[in-house]
């Protein structure tokens, strides 16, 4: 099934109030991008899902990330992904998130547990060296920095610089034959567009969990090359990026009120 981006904002909404309490609700789309909008949401909100929680999809992600490596987990939120990572045996995860209301709340609730750290850090700029973890995981980060757009095919300028300049940095913390696990409710036809570039360095796989509604979970593997497929995408919409506009020639207004003589 093939949803619009208006449609799965709709329903990614729906999730929202069916899950938490309406008080959280914001009252345009555009705040899940405001960090004071998230702020105010931790200073009272104890834990918010987006896409199920860790046993919805720990199948797949045990297939891909080990529990000795060394994990980052982007856009942490107050999400209890990495906690539940750390009951399931994961030793290593290093949460960052641009709120530093959430970023104390949660280092403060999980003061025993030392394998699990917590940082304010803005995901375009993130403060490590190149190559030290294993593992970089968002679960719906890039949704939230995506909720502007309304052409499902095509980003704006401005979002494309936003995620170019994230996926760039996740890009450089990655190991060779690290991973970058994302999970979102976008589609391959709609997601892989973003992902599909070789300046990454990564190849794409990806898979999907839920039953009613299906959720999605990608794995870029860096120093693996994009298949010939996806390779041929990201020429498609290089080319289309660099083509000229085209001259639309609108049919001059008709003289007759055809409408009215339309039997119906």
């Amino acid at each position: 099934m093939s949803i619009s981006c208006n449609q799965s904002t709709l329903c990614k909404i729906f999730i929202d109030l069916t899950q938490t309490q309406m008080e959280y609700l914001p009252d345009s789309n555009v705040r899940y991008k405001d960090v004071d909008y998230w702020n105010e949401r931790y200073r009272t909100e104890e834990s918010f899902e987006w896409f199920g929680d860790f046993t919805k999809f720990d199948h797949l992600l045990r297939q891909h990330v080990g529990t000795e490596e060394n994990i980052l987990m982007l856009g942490c939120g107050n999400s209890a992904l990495s906690y539940d990572m750390y009951r399931a045996g994961y030793t290593s995860i290093t949460n960052v998130d641009y709120s530093n209301v959430c970023v104390e709340s949660m280092a403060e609730r999980h003061k025993d547990c030392a394998q699990l750290s917590w940082l304010c850090m803005d995901a375009r700029r993130l403060a490590f060296p190149d190559g030290v973890f294993d593992v970089v995981l968002e679960k719906g980060t890039l949704d939230a920095m995506l909720v502007e757009e309304r052409d499902p095919w095509k980003v704006s300028e401005n979002t494309a610089r936003l995620l170019h300049q994230v996926l760039l940095e996740v890009s450089r913390v990655l190991k060779p034959g690290g991973r970058f696990i994302s999970v979102t409710f976008a589609q391959p036809h709609f997601r892989k567009g973003l992902y599909a570039r070789a300046e990454y360095d990564w190849s794409i796989k990806h898979y999907h969990y839920g039953n009613s509604f299906h959720y999605f979970l990608y794995v870029l593997t860096k120093g693996e090359e994009l298949s010939s497929e996806d390779a041929a995408l990201e020429r498609r919409l290089l080319e289309e990026a660099e083509a000229p506009p085209t001259n639309i020639r609108f049919q001059e207004a008709d003289s007759e009120d055809f409408l009215n003589n339309i039997g119906l």
